[in-house]
């Protein structure tokens, strides 16, 4: 890749309800955290880039830029997305073109200030054709997990070995979160919990299932290669991005026990690094619910197709926290995935590019991963947007010169 886009810095607040936060606070205070990571003042930014779903509604703000241009005090080219990877995509390209040195990339979401019709607006969102079926935001995630069920035949015990498998989810995102003082929820949980919550509901997924409404924000500093050998700063190469787009109607697509687009978008990313699957142990992938984290398993390249439930089943044993997949560990959602670290939506892609940063330079404290002893070289991350109708998945890589 020439002119590589390279993260010098990120920053992030802790994920929760922050109904008494102002969303510039929340703002204001990820940027503060990547800015003094790497001593950029907002003089030095040539053009922002911000993603939020719902500002306009929940804080009934008119155009972002201009609520950005208030906050930063900058006239500079800015625009919104609405997933933190579209924004973090649109900013390598500037980067990659030479149109700009140094870009701000952050993500925002004040979802608990529209308690009483956030859950409206996502059905809506995600899928408007259930919504006025009478759909909630949980029920795709049961449709998905039957038509799984259905595809690959499975029966009797196996239906045990399952549930089991996607209970082990929880419980492991749930230990990592424990041990993230950002996350939402730093508890840990026992299979029991999440299957008693499922017995409550009388449901195959029950509360332990999904991931929370959150507030919260995040931001990176995102510029070119040389530059930030210049700046003399630690960084983490961009290696890939791409993205692929699938029905909005997610009962009308062709595959309803897979994301095709989470498939076509690895597919794309592998091909343009020039990298295979196993090069990348570690990953933060899109758990709204413990099925989805199941099934991008599958999707992203690393078990069989139907077969992810008996590796998660079998390798979730002790409390090495990852899985193990043909002899190899794979580590997933270290900051707890969604599920604990919480989904602030327009903010949760850039939690997980924080927590490849932080894990690509050895900076995870309890969390750090280490493959063979060493730091990992590579890892990605998988942001949907949507239920499964537009995937990106992104590919970072530590310094090796």
């Amino acid at each position: 890749m020439q002119n590589r886009p390279v993260i010098v810095a990120v920053g992030r607040t802790k994920f929760g309800e922050h109904y008494g936060k102002e969303p510039e606070k929340l703002i204001e205070e990820a940027w503060l955290a990547a800015s003094n990571e790497c001593n950029l003042e907002r003089k030095d930014l040539d053009t922002c880039y911000m993603a939020d779903y719902f500002l306009p509604i929940t804080n009934k703000l008119g155009l972002e830029e201009g609520f950005l241009s208030e906050l930063t005090e900058l006239h500079v080219p800015m625009e919104v997305t609405r997933s933190f990877s579209a924004a973090l995509k649109t900013a390598c390209h500037a980067i990659q073109a030479g149109v700009y040195s140094i870009a701000l990339v952050g993500g925002i979401e004040k979802m608990t200030d529209r308690w009483y019709k956030i859950r409206d607006d996502l059905m809506l969102l995600e899928d408007p054709w259930s919504y006025y079926a009478g759909g909630t935001p949980e029920a795709n995630h049961e449709l998905l997990l039957r038509a799984y069920i259905k595809e690959h035949g499975i029966t009797g015990d196996a239906l045990d070995v399952l549930s089991d498998a996607l209970a082990k989810i929880a419980v492991k995102n749930h230990a990592y979160g424990a041990k993230n003082p950002y996350a939402q929820y730093q508890r840990k949980i026992s299979v029991e919990t999440v299957q008693n919550s499922r017995k409550s509901a009388n449901k195959a997924l029950g509360l332990f299932d999904y991931a929370p409404i959150t507030d919260g924000a995040t931001a990176l500093i995102l510029t070119s290669e040389a530059v930030a050998k210049k700046l003399g700063v630690c960084f983490v190469s961009v290696y890939g991005y791409n993205s692929a787009t699938d029905y909005l109607n997610y009962s009308t697509r062709d595959e309803l026990s897979h994301f095709v687009a989470a498939q076509f978008a690895m597919q794309g990313v592998l091909k343009n690094s020039c990298l295979n699957v196993w090069d990348i142990p570690i990953w933060e992938v899109y758990d709204q619910s413990t099925m989805m984290e199941m099934v991008s398993l599958e999707d992203l390249g690393y078990c069989k197709v139907g077969s992810a439930w008996r590796s998660i089943s079998e390798s979730c044993l002790d409390s090495k926290g990852c899985y193990e997949i043909d002899g190899k560990e794979l580590y997933v959602n270290m900051n707890g995935g969604l599920k604990a670290d919480g989904n602030p939506i327009g903010a949760t892609g850039g939690a997980q590019i924080h927590e490849l940063f932080r894990q690509l330079t050895g900076k995870a404290d309890q969390r750090q991963v280490l493959i063979d002893g060493v730091l990992p070289k590579y890892g990605g991350s998988l942001e949907f947007e949507g239920f499964g109708t537009k995937a990106y998945v992104n590919i970072l890589g530590r310094d090796l010169t």
